[in-house]
């Protein structure tokens, strides 16, 4: 059984920055790819970042490039969502998740590949 729980969100001012982290275990950590998805009152869930195994490979959504990084610490078993210049529309459910399959050469943002979630954190933005 795989355990991934999240942690860090909160309120936070138009242009503050929050840091996210998110912990899975069951097997060794550094078998799952890991991403950030985020669900925003009223819509669908959509990718926010993703890391590879070894933590070389990144991706991120167009509307956070720039202003997000995502980053893994294997010996602590955590992955971590650095949110810089936060706006309004960042206001969501961030939820993390992990990925024990995936053989391609790049990370992948499809919720349907993610094996294992977290229950997800609250970010709130004010303007």
């Amino acid at each position: 059984q795989v355990h991934v729980v999240e942690s860090g969100g909160g309120l936070v001012q138009n242009g503050g920055s929050l840091r996210l982290s998110c912990a899975a275990s069951g097997r060794t950590f550094s078998l799952y790819i890991m991403g950030w998805f985020r669900q925003a009152p009223g819509k669908e869930r959509d990718f926010v970042a993703a890391i590879s195994r070894s933590g070389r490979s990144t991706s991120y959504a167009d509307s956070v490039k720039g202003r997000f990084a995502i980053s893994r610490d294997n010996a602590k078993n955590t992955v971590y969502l650095q949110m810089n210049s936060l706006k309004p529309e960042d206001t969501a459910v961030y939820y993390c998740a992990a990925d024990d399959h995936w053989a391609g050469w790049t990370v992948p943002i499809a919720q349907h590949e993610y094996d294992y979630w977290g229950q997800g954190t609250q970010v709130a933005v004010s303007s």
